[in-house]
């Protein structure tokens, strides 16, 4: 599958730049000082996020205590899809409490900072989403079809962002390492 071609939609990128601004009206005028003049774009944003990208996934526990682990993160159709086993501590935060933050960061030349709510893809039990079969045809692509019993051992979520931000000095730099 090609890394760098677009799946998203005209709707699904104008619903993402939306987000993009709103969500860097609202924050602290401290953090639109760092990031306003190199803010991403949805089209440069799904331009750089190809493939697997290791996202920090920030869950948390049943005391209120947060816990930070390492997934790998796919960009597709405006939202962040990533995967666990389904007897992982983070699978039992998300049942209990779906709300997350992820990070994916590229040293200091990308940062792209995503809070929201998870949906399961692939519950165990009832019905997987609509789009499930698309999705997991795109991940048996990357990851091969046999990796793993993809129905039994691992869980695949959705983050759906209320909130994002993507910053990046030279995004142009980036689309083009970007390309095969």
């Amino acid at each position: 599958m090609d890394k760098t071609s677009m799946r998203e939609t005209p709707e699904e990128l104008k619903e993402l730049q939306a987000l993009l601004e709103t969500s860097l009206s609202r924050s602290t005028s401290h953090l639109r000082s760092i990031v306003t003049e190199n803010t991403l774009t949805a089209e440069q944003v799904t331009r750089i996020l190809t493939g697997m990208c290791t996202l920090a996934l920030s869950t948390v526990t049943a005391k209120g205590e947060p816990r930070i682990s390492g997934v790998d993160g796919h960009f597709l159709h405006g939202t962040w899809l990533f995967g666990t086993a389904r007897d992982a501590a983070k699978a039992r935060h998300l049942a209990a409490r779906p709300a997350v933050s992820a990070a994916h960061l590229r040293g200091e030349d990308l940062g792209v900072f995503t809070h929201g709510t998870v949906e399961i893809l692939n519950p165990r039990h009832g019905e997987p989403s609509a789009d499930w079969p698309y999705l997991r045809t795109y991940l048996k692509d990357f990851y091969g079809d046999d990796s793993f019993d993809w129905d039994n051992d691992v869980v695949y979520y959705r983050l759906r962002p209320h909130w994002m931000t993507a910053y990046a000095p030279g995004a142009d730099k980036l689309i083009a390492e970007s390309r095969p």
